[in-house]
């Protein structure tokens, strides 16, 4: 099972237009707040959707939640690859957001599952951090092949429809899913019982203290990460512009082979990070002061990159968003574990799809009023925003940490 886990991340991130995302948008002719709009409404559709899915997953099976998920994902590329109007995106990402919705937390919970079968819950951090890991190996080739295909003179829209043939692929690795993947429990349930799983999971998470404290730091931390990472599209494609050494190509081949560059080092950073995660965990002593320690760093990298907008130090803003995915990549993992060591096994998929949808929603509300800004005032208020999250996760790690060495010495 660990080659299928693995090739499901490297499939899932086949999505060949990710580092064009921003720019494809552009060619269509959208403002950055118009854009914002989009992110923030496919939020909105993920949050309506998120836990019902969960939910359903646990309950009907998690291996047709998938198969859905990717289905939704198809009708989706094939949308925004076609699509010539404002009206016909927000179709595209209503789909797009099914799919999230359906995936998200899912096939997290398949693997846990699979752990807790296989007498292996130590490794949460140490697997899903070397999934984790294919997948940004799979993001590495999928920049690779996105961006000769833009070299070559395609338009950056046309990329939406090259991830259709690896999704399907990813429908059928679904079928080689053993079937107590699925949960037992669920056949036959009815409404009520759906509703009464779903209460039972929101009760367990935001009444459990240590969980609730978990899904607030995903809502900052993920959040955040969601809204600004795309932002480095325009960065590159300035600095490219820039370079005297791409001037003999064209505009739109300087722009593919700088993405290409940034993108893949990104993606081979990242999987780097998804796989030695659970070295920061055993080097800090447990999870928790893991977290902190990458609450510090993308605080650090926030200021770095608010400084390079600033200044205009385009090599200091490109550092700065691929030591944020580095963090985001070590940090996935160990939060992940984190939760399902708080969460129940009954109800893993609906708790982890809390978690998603909480990101979500602050994703919906960040997204329009930072692309709003961007509109007015340029990158800068990407990087402010970052650091008026951190910020305080920061103090708050650190003075929990002392309030416990504290406490510690207080008891006889």
């Amino acid at each position: 099972m660990k080659f299928r886990f693995s090739l499901y991340g490297f499939l899932k991130n086949q999505t060949y237009f990710e580092p064009f995302l921003i720019l494809a948008f552009r060619e269509k002719g959208l403002s950055f707040f118009q854009i914002g709009l989009l992110i923030g409404f496919r939020e909105v559709c993920v949050n309506l959707f998120e836990v019902p899915s969960g939910v359903v997953a646990d309950l009907y099976g998690r291996r047709r939640a998938m198969i859905f998920s990717f289905a939704a994902y198809i009708v989706s590329f094939l949308i925004f690859g076609y699509a010539a109007s404002l009206a016909a995106l927000f179709a595209a990402m209503l789909a797009f957001a099914l799919g999230e919705a359906f995936r998200s937390g899912t096939h997290k919970a398949m693997i846990f599952e699979w752990l807790r079968e296989q007498g292996r819950e130590g490794e949460r951090t140490r697997f899903y951090g070397f999934t984790r890991s294919w997948s940004k190996m799979g993001s590495a080739l999928a920049v690779l092949i996105s961006s000769a295909y833009i070299f070559s003179g395609a338009s950056y829209s046309d990329v939406f429809l090259l991830a259709v043939v690896p999704y399907f692929f990813g429908i059928v690795n679904f079928f080689g899913y053993p079937a107590s993947l699925d949960g037992e429990r669920g056949k036959g349930a009815g409404m009520a019982t759906v509703f009464s799983h779903l209460k039972s999971a929101l009760r367990h998470t935001f009444l459990l203290p240590p969980l609730r404290r978990i899904v607030g730091e995903s809502m900052g931390f993920e959040g955040t990460y969601k809204v600004a990472k795309d932002y480095i599209q325009p960065v590159i494609k300035q600095a490219a512009l820039g370079l005297a050494v791409l001037a003999a190509w064209e505009e739109h081949q300087r722009v593919a082979v700088l993405v290409g560059g940034v993108y893949f080092a990104l993606h081979l950073l990242s999987s780097v990070a998804s796989r030695g995660g659970y070295r920061l965990s055993e080097a800090a002593g447990s999870e928790e002061r893991a977290a902190r320690l990458i609450w510090a760093g993308a605080l650090a990298l926030y200021a770095a990159l608010a400084f390079g907008l600033w200044k205009g130090y385009l090599p200091l803003v490109i550092a700065a968003f691929i030591g944020l995915a580095v963090a985001q990549n070590i940090w996935r993992p160990i939060l992940i574990s984190r939760i399902d060591a708080q969460g129940s096994p009954e109800a893993g998929a609906t708790v982890l799809s809390i978690e998603a949808q909480a990101k979500s929603f602050f994703a919906m509300l960040l997204a329009p009023a930072v692309g709003f800004a961007v509109d007015r005032l340029g990158l800068v208020p990407v990087a402010v925003a970052g650091l008026l999250v951190a910020l305080p996760f920061t103090l708050r790690g650190f003075l929990r940490a002392e309030e416990k060495i504290r406490e510690a010495a207080h008891q006889p």
